[in-house]
């Protein structure tokens, strides 16, 4: 149905206010009585071998949805009863910002991609920790933490302690986004020597707090095998708990969209069905390099328990689904999850 009838409807409107109309729809529906038990009845799937222990965590199923869907931590909670295991929120920066200007989200309908250049766009550090009160503990919850937009690079880092400190509490774990090429310069935050200084930093504060959370970084899936075996170098050195893989990408090649298409849509981070190869043959390069040393959640064109079975055989622990929810719709958790319980 989602296919054949809501997706279409959807899809006949403007991504972004789409994503909105979306949200108040799901939790204007929430709201009444006995849906939200009648939603998790008809996705959600358990069993004891779908469970999995990650950083120390217990995740109920390896299914996740990836950041960048629930920027603001509005509807996680809705979220969670059609399956999820986990649900990353953010990214979340300091201060509320409203990102690039529009339009900046675009589907590639024909490539089963989307190309966006949001710019972290949120509500800021405030209102995602009010959101993050409300967590009524369905699921494991990611914070995904950035800098603003316009912090000046010698402050970098302050922007990150900024968001960590303050989440702590309120986070299953954190995720140190450092490869979103919809930001502007990344060139520190790509530097090996920095990221050491930000991870070290960041460890530091976690060191403070009674109960330390996990933390991993989240990568770019156009690094190069010099750059991955950094990351491998880096994970070793820092103690980090590990590795998402991947961000969005750059390029843009083996599109069906033509030529003019892209053009006409300019810069910005490409996800979905084009970048599902590069990603899992990261995944495969930095689980063979390291040796299966650290875990690594893998991201980047699930829209198939096919999609997904390879991520993890190619080395992730847990999967996320982004551009694929939107494209193949809430059944797709439930069809990964039904296959890894009959493959156990």
């Amino acid at each position: 149905m989602y296919k054949s009838v809501i997706r279409p409807i959807l899809f006949s409107f403007d991504p972004e206010k789409v994503h909105h109309f979306t949200f108040r729809m799901v939790k204007i529906i929430s709201k009444i009585p006995f849906v939200s038990g009648m939603i998790r009845s008809r996705f959600q799937v358990k069993g004891i071998a779908l469970e999995r222990e990650v950083f120390g965590l217990q995740f109920k199923n390896p299914v996740g949805l990836a950041a960048g869907f629930d920027k603001n931590a509005v509807l996680y909670n809705e979220l969670a009863d059609f399956g999820f295991g986990f649900i990353e929120i953010g990214t979340v920066t300091p201060k509320a910002q409203e990102g690039n200007p529009k339009k900046r989200l675009f589907r590639l309908k024909e490539d089963k991609g989307i190309i966006n250049r949001m710019g972290f766009n949120n509500a800021g550090l405030e209102a995602a920790i009010k959101q993050l009160k409300k967590n009524k503990g369905k699921l494991i919850i990611g914070g995904n933490i950035g800098k603003n937009t316009n912090t000046s690079p010698e402050n970098y880092t302050r922007d990150y302690l900024e968001c960590f400190n303050a989440l702590h509490p309120y986070v299953d774990y954190f995720v140190l986004n450092v490869s979103c090429p919809n930001v502007g310069s990344h060139a520190k935050l790509n530097d090996k020597e920095y990221l050491e200084e930000l991870i070290g930093a960041v460890q530091k504060a976690n060191n403070t707090f009674e109960k330390k959370k996990p933390i991993v970084l989240k990568i770019a899936p156009d690094l190069n095998t010099h750059q991955l075996d950094e990351i491998v170098e880096l994970v070793a050195k820092t103690n980090l708990d590990g590795v998402i893989a991947s961000n969005t990408s750059t390029t843009r090649d083996g599109l069906k969209a033509s030529k003019d298409i892209i053009q006409a849509i300019g810069n910005g981070g490409l996800s979905g069905q084009p970048i599902k190869d590069k990603s899992t043959e990261v995944i495969r390069y930095l689980s063979n390099k390291s040796n299966k040393s650290f875990p690594i959640i893998g991201v980047g064109g699930i829209h198939s328990v096919a999609d997904a079975i390879e991520k993890i055989d190619a080395g992730a622990s847990l999967v996320q689904i982004y551009t694929g929810f939107i494209y193949e719709g809430p059944g797709l958790i439930k069809q990964i999850n039904k296959e890894l319980l009959n493959r156990n």
